[in-house]
């Protein structure tokens, strides 16, 4: 299929493809790690317990106000660090991520994986990781006595005391996902970057862009073939008439050298022993004449 002329004006070639090599690996490595955390915590592996602690110290809300809503049938809200959503959130779009990692590698040995394509995917996937790192550094103002305004407390504080030992690989894990979930954010960026580099047309692709254009003055002073007139044909000149072809020739020869044939007979020659000439169609019923007939 021929596309049309504007996209040929779109730099189709990445200018640094070993780095897009090494972004893939570095990037497979990075979400098969988030992939192996961000499945871990689900569905509520450490969520409830960290929250948990941090209403131990005063540092968010306490997890059983919801226990509270429902014994007295109040609407439920889960503060947004500690709700369900960003636990299957995650491992949604860090399935997806992998998913399309494969895409893009395949894509890009089959030479189709375009830098324009590229700047609208990752786009895509910095919006989504983005949500994810808003909803894991969003703060708890759930409790008017124990606010949290900022991220949780995993996350700005240690792991170490005054925090329960018990969940100190807990706490690391969830510093772990954040961090990764930074990282996937930075490497997309530099995925963005990369391809707004290489769909800047550089002098070269200009030049070949300007040659497949054609002059407009050339095809304003040329004339469009299906205007030009038709070849006459032969024996026409000078007027309308029958066109003289070698079938009229030989019939008009005949007629000079012998008899001029009557109507519904064949024109016979003059020289004996010579094969008489066919009766033609359209003069009627088809005869063949003798040499003395």
């Amino acid at each position: 299929m021929k596309l049309p002329s504007c996209f040929h004006a779109i730099p189709r070639h990445w200018r640094t493809p070993k780095v897009l090599i090494d972004l893939f690996v570095l990037e497979l490595l990075i979400t098969i790690a988030a992939l192996a955390l961000f499945g871990i915590a689900s569905p509520d592996l450490y969520r409830t317990k960290l929250w948990k602690e941090g209403s131990v110290h005063g540092w968010n809300s306490n997890p059983n106000q919801i226990l509270y809503a429902y014994a007295n049938y109040r609407p439920i809200h889960y503060p947004l660090p500690w709700s369900k959503f960003v636990t299957y959130y995650n491992v949604v779009i860090v399935v997806l991520s992998l998913f399309l990692l494969l895409t893009k590698g395949i894509m890009f040995i089959t030479h189709v994986f375009d830098p324009i394509l590229s700047a609208i995917l990752h786009a895509v996937l910095i919006a989504l990781y983005a949500i994810s790192l808003h909803a894991q550094a969003g703060s708890d103002m759930s409790d008017p006595k124990h606010p949290q305004p900022g991220a949780p407390w995993y996350i700005t504080k240690s792991c170490g005391v005054p925090v329960n030992p018990n969940l100190k690989a807990y706490c690391q894990q969830a510093k772990g996902v954040f961090a990764l979930t930074i990282l996937l954010i930075t490497l997309f960026v530099t995925y963005f970057i990369l391809s707004l580099i290489s769909l800047y047309p550089t002098a070269a692709h200009r030049a070949s862009y300007s040659s497949r254009i054609p002059d407009t003055e050339s095809l304003t002073n040329s004339r469009p073939w299906e205007m030009t007139e038709a070849p006459r044909t032969p024996g026409t000149a000078g007027g309308l008439k029958s066109p003289t072809t070698p079938r009229t020739m030989a019939f008009n020869i005949l007629s000079k050298n012998g008899k001029t044939p009557k109507k519904g007979k064949a024109p016979v020659r003059n020289t004996d022993g010579q094969i008489p000439l066919r009766h033609h169609i359209s003069m009627g019923d088809e005869t063949y004449i003798g040499a003395n007939g």
